[in-house]
């Protein structure tokens, strides 16, 4: 079965979307099977992975709205290697509508369910807000990967994150945790950014992944044309940086096998 992870933060511009295109690449790459859920209406996700979000594609908004098969809106062909469901402009509406729907915070985990033993992973790219899209997505999550920034805002961001989780977690899916925290557009030589890393290291200890992702020119340049930055340049520090990111995942979770074994 997929472990399922949400990519969250409701602080916008943290590297969400960088994380969840480079990351499912990465993943790919090493001949796991992997499926990339965009939920922002933005479509970021979508572009990224060289599909495009103004063409003749199905979105998350046929899935959870006109309730059509989860086979039918995953898109097999991305620059990354990996499946997709698309998002565009019209996910907008799927935040009013699936207030009028029944059992409206658990349709896109029912449709994950017909689908999960296809997959070894499955990446949620959330919206940078919280909304009824997102609480379908903590609801459908085993865990969520929460990127941020070493900056003094973004660490009173991830307070209120947290009292989220906490919250959704008790109406929606009490078995949600949290799979790790990512510092991004990590530069060494700021002081700040080293005095927030300890902070949260001191804080939430192995949860902070070891990895860090580097501020890089190429990972804002790949999703103009459309690739994860391996398939832009792999020399990049920023594509060797998710590499060593889905090795670090991998080995945790063979640990975590291990463990309950």
């Amino acid at each position: 079965m997929a472990k399922v992870i949400a990519i969250a933060n409701q602080k916008g511009g943290v590297g969400k979307t960088t994380t969840a295109v480079n990351l499912a690449a990465s993943m790919a790459a090493t001949k796991r099977k992997v499926l990339l859920i965009d939920l922002d209406p933005q479509g970021n996700a979508t572009m990224g992975s060289g599909v495009d979000k103004y063409g003749d594609v199905a979105t998350i908004y046929d899935l959870l709205i006109e309730e059509q098969a989860i086979d039918d809106v995953i898109c097999k062909e991305t620059s990354g290697e990996y499946h997709l469901i698309a998002a565009n402009g019209d996910v907008t509406a799927a935040e009013v509508k699936l207030m009028e729907l029944f059992a409206r915070e658990v349709r896109l985990r029912n449709a994950i369910e017909l689908i999960q033993d296809k997959y070894e992973f499955i990446f949620i790219d959330c919206p940078p807000s919280l909304n009824m899209l997102t609480v379908n997505a903590m609801a459908a999550a085993d865990s969520i990967l929460v990127p941020m920034q070493c900056e003094y805002y973004a660490l009173e961001g991830l307070t209120a994150l947290m009292d989220t989780i906490t919250q959704l977690a008790k109406l929606v899916n009490p078995e949600l945790q949290i799979e790790g925290i990512l510092r991004t557009m990590y530069d060494p030589r700021n002081r700040l950014a080293n005095d927030v890393s300890e902070q949260l290291k001191q804080h939430f200890g192995d949860k902070v992944y070891r990895t860090v992702i580097p501020r890089n020119v190429r990972l804002a340049e790949a999703p103009s044309f459309g690739a994860p930055a391996m398939y832009y340049d792999r020399a990049s520090s920023g594509a060797k940086a998710y590499l060593a990111l889905a090795g670090e995942m991998l080995r945790r979770k063979e640990k975590q096998s291990a463990a309950v074994a």
